[in-house]
Order: structure tokens, then C-alpha cells, then sequence
């Protein structure tokens, strides 16, 4: 998993400094698409494997091809349609449905080389479906994208599995989109199914729209509260770990700052939603402030330089390889939540 997680975010920083550079399809395809397969392992080289240029015949149309056709035992399992990165997706996806009615392929991957979004045959067999199951933005990654993508690769490809996420995430994402809707526009429906257990008289028109903004006051302050929540038990944790955690100086004449540890908490929060922060710990050292995965050395992920009139983030990229920015104030630390994550995710 860390392998895998390393190489998508570091195609994801790839894409992100290429990509006012790359403008045509065939540029899109090279370098963001066919890097892509290889990270999940697909060898784009093989013609047994993937097929560049597929073609699908449809009707009366010869010669129709489909940018690249995923094989498995001998049969297209998944058609990809590639457009430039600079082209939204919506208007394309009826040349993939197209396609993916004359083939008996399961899945169809539509994408610009930065949003993938995978369809199926869920509703009717061999009838693409309208809405993606899984709609994943490269640039914008969250874990479960990783964790997700993982069962498209190669050495773990399940044809069940995949059709089981399919299902599971289809009316999942269905269900996300009714209650954004209901958050900003609640329905008579959903309204009712509040109205009718808080009062005792019919249900009519002008109860529904006065229950409709107490509905829709109500679902935001309900969101609201759960971030605040969600806030403050993180804020807590990070004093009551600084009260219990803060020495002024060590027995090796080492001063452990109060800088360094905010720069510390900082980090720690910036990680709490991707990552364990159970497992980041801190040494200080004479020449610098190091923050660790499991409290091991090897492991060091930041490294803050406070110590000298300027100060530095050094943030690991690599083995052996790391990057350091200077800071003017401990607030930019925030600017590099991106890097900061990639780092601790080398270590899951």
C-alpha cells in the first residue's frame, strides 16, 4: 500500500507542475494516462495486456476505436476514452456508452488524464450506466481514492470484487447526492419526515415551507457542530499531549522550544485526517527538531530547523532525498499540507 500510495501522489505532484505544459491529447496520454496503467500495472507495451487504438465497429461504423482497451483472457474487460486534460468530461461520455454497447467489456474508464471516472453495467448488462461508481481526481486525492483504485490493480484484479464496489458505491453515492441536495433545498419528502414527528396537524403547504428553513437550518447546524466537534477533541488532545510532552531541556543540554513544538502540533494536525497520529512522535536533536513515524530515526519525515536566525522546513520527498523551505512565520507551515502527507504516507 505504501508503494502504491507514494507513486499516486508523486504522479499527482507530477500532473500538478506538467500540466500548463501538456495540451493536446496525445500529450495527455503520455504523461499522465499511460503512467497511470503502470502504477496500477498494466504494462502498456504489451498488446496482450492493453491495446491501444481498440476497435469497436458499431454498426454500421467501421473502424471506431476506443483510445485503449484493457484485456483479460483475451477479451476487453476495460475501455478508456482519453480526452485532454483541458476538456471537461460531461460532453464525451456518450462516445464511451457507444462503444461499451458493442463490446463485452465490464468497465468503462472516462478521463482527461486527471479525473477518472469508472462506469458499469449495474442497471442493464452490456448498458453503460448513466453515473460513474467512482469518480477520482487526481489532484484532489483523498485516502480512500488510494484504497480504491488498489482493486483495479493488475496483480489484484477480481471481476467480482470490483462489480461488488461497483454496487456499493453506486447507491452510496447516490444516497451523498440526495442529502447535499436536501442540505441545500430540502424536498417535501424529507421535510415531512421531520414535520410529522414534531407536530400534530396536517401537513400542509404553508407548514412545509416554514418547516422547509427550519429543515435546512437545522442540517447546517448539525454539520457544523460535528466539525466544530470534531475541532475542539483534536485541539484537547494536542495540549494535553504538549503538557505531558514539554521539557524545557534534557539532560543533553538539548532545549526543546516552545516553537518547535507548536511547529510540531501544527504537523500533527495537518496529518490527522490522512494518517495515525498515534504513530508521530518527536526528537529533538542539537542541530535540529525531528518528527518520526513509530518514534524511529529512520523513519523522520520533518525536520524543523529553528535554531539559527532563519528558519527552515525540511520536508522528506525520498530515501535519501528531502526539501527545504524557509519560513517566515510557523502559519506557512500550512502551505505545504500536500507535501507534509506525502511524506508520513511513505511510512503506512
Amino acid at each position: 500500500m505504501a508503494d502504491f500510495s507514494l507513486q499516486i501522489q508523486k504522479l499527482s505532484e507530477r500532473i500538478e507542475s506538467l500540466k500548463d505544459k501538456v495540451v493536446t491529447e496525445e500529450a495527455t496520454k503520455t504523461s499522465f494516462i499511460m503512467p497511470f496503467l503502470n502504477i496500477l500495472g498494466y504494462d502498456v507495451f504489451d498488446p496482450t495486456i492493453v491495446v491501444p487504438e481498440f476497435t469497436a465497429d458499431i454498426g454500421r461504423k467501421k473502424g471506431e476505436k476506443v483510445d485503449y482497451a484493457i484485456m483479460h483472457n483475451d477479451k476487453p474487460l476495460i475501455l478508456i476514452e482519453a480526452k485532454p486534460h483541458t476538456e471537461p468530461l460531461d460532453r464525451h461520455k456518450t462516445q464511451l456508452e457507444r462503444y461499451f454497447t458493442v463490446t463485452d467489456c465490464k468497465f468503462g474508464i472516462l478521463t482527461n488524464g486527471i479525473e477518472y471516472r469508472f462506469y458499469s453495467d449495474l442497471e442493464k448488462p452490456n448498458v453503460m450506466d448513466k453515473k460513474p461508481f467512482l469518480t477520482i481526481n487526481l489532484l484532489k486525492l483523498k485516502d480512500r481514492d488510494i484504497k480504491e483504485l488498489e482493486k483495479f490493480k493488475y496483480e489484484n484484479l477480481d471481476i467480482d470484487n470490483i462489480l461488488s464496489l461497483a454496487g456499493t458505491k453506486k447507491y452510496i453515492n447516490g444516497i451523498k447526492d440526495i442529502f447535499r441536495e436536501n442540505l441545500k433545498n430540502p424536498s417535501d419528502d424529507f421535510v415531512k419526515l421531520f414535520a410529522s414527528q414534531l407536530i400534530n396537524k396536517p401537513l400542509r403547504h404553508s407548514v412545509i415551507e416554514e418547516f422547509r428553513e427550519y429543515t435546512k437550518r437545522a442540517l447546517n447546524e448539525v454539520i457544523m457542530d460535528l466539525v466544530s466537534e470534531k475541532i475542539t477533541n483534536l485541539t484537547t488532545k494536542l495540549n494535553e499531549e504538549n503538557e505531558e510532552n514539554f521539557e524545557e531541556e534534557n539532560n543533553n543540554g538539548i532545549v526543546t522550544t516552545e516553537e518547535e513544538l507548536n511547529g510540531f502540533y501544527i504537523i500533527k494536525s495537518i496529518l490527522a485526517e490522512n494518517f495515525d497520529v498515534n504513530r508521530i512522535d518527536y526528537r529533538d536533536t542539537k542541530s535540529y527538531f525531528g518528527i518520526l513515524v513509530d518514534n524511529n530515526k529512520l523513519k523522520w519525515i520533518i525536520r524543523l530547523h529553528f535554531n539559527t536566525s532563519k528558519k527552515y522546513l525540511e520536508i522528506r520527498t525520498g530515501e535519501k532525498e528531502s526539501e527545504k523551505i524557509l519560513l517566515e512565520n510557523l502559519n506557512e507551515i500550512f502551505k505545504y499540507k500536500d507535501k507534509i502527507i506525502a511524506a508520513a504516507k511513505m511510512f503506512e
